[in-house]
C-alpha cells in the first residue's frame, strides 16, 4: 500500500485525471442531489461567465478531488456534491475533467458544498486522515464549506479562518455572503423539476434571486405578454 508520504512513490510518476477512477461504483444518495447541483450551476452560471470572460473556472458535481495517493487510488479523493474553482481551465488536455488532481492543480475550490443523505455526522466526520470535515478543512482547503440539510431545511457555512473553520451567521435575509463571488447563498422554498422543497439557492448581494435559464425565459415571456396587453389597451397591435 502506498501514501502520499511513502518515498517509494518518488520514483514512480503520480498520476493524472485520466488515470485516477472518477467514481467509488456507489449510487447518489437521493434522488435531489442531481436537481440540486444543477439548480446552483444553472442560475450561477451567468455570474460565473462575467467573473471569467475567458472561462477559466471549473465546477464540479459530484467530481472526486484527488488529495493524496493511495492504494486502491479512490480512497485518497472526496467527491463533494458540488464545487467552484476560479482560473483553472474546464479542460485538461483538450479532454473533459474527470477528476481534480490537487497535486496537479495546487488552486483550492473556493466552496465545496455537501448535501446531507443521513444524519449528517459524515459531513461533520473530523477524524484525522478519514473524516469529511478534517479532510476540507486541513487538506483541501476550500475558503467555504456548506453541509445543505434537506429534510431539515437548513443549511450551515463555515469560513476558513487562520486555517480552521468557523461557523457563520447568516445575514439579515438568512443568507450567507460569499462576496467573492458577489453572492449569497441560501435557502428557497418553492417548486423545481416538479418538486416542492427547500432548494438550496443563490442571490446577489442585493437580495435578488439568481434566476435558472427556465426561469429568465419564462420572466421575459410574461414581460413580453405584458407589453402586449399594453399596447392593445391603447388600441395598438403588436407587430409580430
Amino acid at each position: 500500500m502506498t501514501s502520499a508520504t511513502d518515498p517509494s512513490t518518488a520514483l514512480t510518476p503520480f498520476p493524472n485525471h485520466t488515470q485516477l477512477p472518477e467514481s467509488d461504483g456507489t449510487f447518489v444518495k437521493n434522488w435531489q442531489e442531481h436537481p440540486q447541483s444543477i439548480l446552483l450551476t444553472d442560475s450561477i452560471t451567468p455570474v460565473l461567465k462575467q467573473l471569467h470572460p475567458e472561462d477559466q473556472y471549473c465546477i464540479g458535481q459530484d467530481l472526486g478531488i484527488y488529495w493524496r495517493l493511495t492504494d486502491p487510488p479512490e480512497r485518497g479523493a472526496e467527491a463533494p456534491d458540488w464545487f467552484y474553482v476560479g482560473n483553472v481551465p474546464p479542460l485538461l488536455d483538450g479532454q473533459t475533467r474527470r477528476s481534480y488532481v490537487l497535486w496537479r492543480e495546487f488552486i483550492a475550490p473556493l466552496i465545496a458544498l455537501e448535501f446531507v443523505s443521513g444524519d449528517g455526522s459524515e459531513e461533520r466526520d473530523k477524524t484525522p486522515w478519514k473524516g469529511k470535515f478534517w479532510i476540507y478543512e486541513q487538506v483541501i482547503h476550500p475558503a467555504f464549506y456548506g453541509i445543505y440539510e434537506v429534510n431539515k431545511a437548513s443549511v450551515e457555512v463555515y469560513k476558513l479562518i487562520g486555517g480552521q473553520y468557523q461557523l457563520l451567521a447568516a445575514n439579515e435575509r438568512g443568507h450567507y455572503p460569499i462576496t467573492r463571488l458577489g453572492v449569497e447563498l441560501g435557502l428557497w422554498h418553492g417548486v423545481y423539476q416538479n418538486a416542492q422543497l427547500p432548494w438550496l439557492r443563490w442571490w446577489d448581494l442585493q437580495g435578488n434571486l439568481l434566476l435558472t435559464g427556465e426561469e429568465r425565459a419564462e420572466q421575459e415571456r410574461q414581460r413580453a405578454d405584458r407589453l402586449t396587453a399594453q399596447l392593445r389597451s391603447l388600441g395598438i397591435e403588436p407587430e409580430v
